[in-house]
């Protein structure tokens, strides 16, 4: 049995997320954490809201861990979580008070390399427009000084650094749970390609407008 966290946003393994507990059941739910092994389950909320239940859930998440946390008031606390691995949901239990499910670890299935050069190009692609719109768009500019910092995905294995690389990328929460859920490195790095491809599109038509 798991404690799961339904969150708005997406968390890939690997990746760092700052967590603020206030909602009374959530409490619960971590001192029980704190006190046993720190790790929850992240799942996104496909339709909903993160407080007071009633969401709809997908089914496939991520293992989370606490790596430091602070009480930041009575039964509140601040933490600072990192996504471990893959889970999906075999069955969602009552909640006690929070909510609980049966998972299980989701890895990879075996497969071929990543086109890693055509994700490298798009990435430089989205840079460069990013850039062009700069003067009249701190947020692109923010973008473009992001996509600039140089990235080294040696010394991972093709899964780890799949997941970085969309960590790396300025996508929204359906193309990153689009990536979670994709069965093997090359499926998740073709998809976050397309993603990319999307995005130039749209950013085109935005400067051009």
């Amino acid at each position: 049995m798991t404690a799961m966290f339904p969150l708005g946003s997406v968390l890939l393994p690997g990746e760092q997320v700052p967590l603020r507990v206030f909602e009374p059941r959530y409490a619960t739910m971590f001192d029980e954490v704190l006190a046993g092994d720190s790790t929850f389950g992240v799942v996104l909320i496909e339709r909903g809201s993160e407080v007071g239940g009633g969401d709809t859930r997908s089914a496939v998440g991520t293992l989370a861990r606490v790596d430091d946390w602070t009480p930041t008031g009575p039964r509140r606390h601040s933490l600072l979580c990192v996504g471990v691995h893959r889970i999906v949901v075999d069955e969602w239990l009552p909640d006690k008070p929070y909510p609980n499910a049966r998972t299980r670890r989701l890895p990879d299935t075996p497969g071929e390399d990543p086109d890693w050069t055509a994700l490298m190009e798009r990435r430089a692609q989205l840079q460069l427009l990013c850039g062009q719109g700069g003067r009249r768009d701190r947020d692109l500019r923010r973008t473009a000084s992001w996509l600039a910092d140089p990235v080294d995905y040696s010394g991972l294995d093709s899964t780890e650094a799949s997941f970085r690389a969309t960590s790396d990328l300025p996508l929204g929460a359906a193309d990153r749970q689009r990536a979670l859920t994709a069965p093997d490195a090359a499926s998740r790095v073709d998809d976050i390609v397309s993603a990319v491809d999307d995005l130039i599109a749209a950013l085109r038509f935005r400067l051009q407008a």
